[in-house]
């Protein structure tokens, strides 16, 4: 297990590599600039304001200034648009709110998907089962981009009971429609997933073995379906977390919770470079740490897959 993890570290390093120099490539690449605007600045003025940030650099010194920058002193930059305001400032106000109802997301998809969906594989063609494939498919209709505005509309405008944006340090009533809008279409994804992976354990000959000792459904379903049933989700787990992220972004312009999708959405628009370097080197970088979980996790379920 040492070893998987030194060899997935190793390659960690040359891809995080790779995804500044693309990135770098393709934001200098779209036309305009971080202070370029309808009413553009005198030249002069432009060039000591590039000349401030490195920008009249050359395109490979740019990025090995950049990364020397993260090495030494792990400082993403200054903001070219959020004036006095580092990267780093930015990443620390931003990244708790996403991760706080991120967790939630996950925690809320997880309790309610995976029980769903071995409900309805046990009670296959009753009407549970069917309840729960209808909700699914559902779900599925509706993405969180869609969500987001019915939840607004039926329980900040229509019944009056949630805030419809803000975050106010976190409280229950904040996260509970973000939570809900980011949740729905995943939590769907993982019922259907649990419910024909319980399908198929159910199946196996391990299982007919079980039944014909006698043993009761409850310790079958438990301790000898369950561990193989979860193995299709696990799997799972690692690019939702990646939907996860990517999808607070429209979460965070939705309900304005402040969180790293609203100053990425804004750094876009502005051309921030720093800010859009900076949140798109942390999500890959938590893309590869939790690849790395998931496959731990993997690994201590299903002892015959370890490396």
């Amino acid at each position: 297990m040492l070893n998987m993890i030194i060899r997935r570290t190793a390659v960690a390093l040359p891809t995080l590599l790779i995804l500044v120099i693309v990135t770098f490539v393709l934001m200098h690449s779209a036309p305009g600039g971080p202070f370029t605007s309808e009413k553009p600045l005198p030249p002069q003025v432009l060039a000591n304001i590039e000349a401030k940030y490195g920008l009249n650099e050359p395109l490979y010194k740019q990025i090995f200034m950049y990364l020397q920058g993260i090495v030494t002193e792990l400082d993403f930059g200054p903001s070219y648009v959020y004036k006095d305001r580092t990267v780093n400032d930015i990443i620390a106000q931003g990244l708790p709110v996403t991760l706080t109802y991120g967790a939630w997301v996950i925690v809320v998809m997880l309790a309610v998907g995976v029980p769903l969906g071995m409900i309805a594989a046990i009670k296959q063609n009753t009407w549970i089962d069917y309840l729960a494939v209808g909700f699914s498919i559902l779900a599925d209709l509706l993405p969180n981009f869609i969500m987001g505005p019915i939840l607004i509309l039926i329980f900040t405008l229509w019944l009056g009971w949630l805030p419809g944006g803000g975050w106010n340090g976190g409280q229950w009533e904040y996260m509970i429609m973000p939570v809900i809008a980011l949740a729905t279409s995943y939590m769907a994804s993982i019922t259907r997933l649990t419910r024909s992976s319980m399908l198929e354990v159910l199946r196996s000959n391990f299982i007919r073995t079980a039944r014909a000792k006698g043993l009761p459904e409850r310790t079958i379903i438990l301790r000898h379906a369950m561990k193989p049933a979860l193995m299709p989700v696990i799997s799972y787990l690692s690019p939702v977390f990646v939907y996860v992220i990517t999808g607070s972004f429209i979460v965070d312009a939705i309900f304005s919770t402040g969180g790293l999708g609203t100053y990425f959405t804004n750094a876009a628009f502005n051309r921030d470079y720093a800010v859009m370097m900076g949140v798109t080197l942390l999500t890959g970088g938590l893309t590869i740490l939790f690849n790395l979980l998931v496959d731990l996790l993997y690994g201590w379920i299903d002892p015959q897959i370890r490396y």
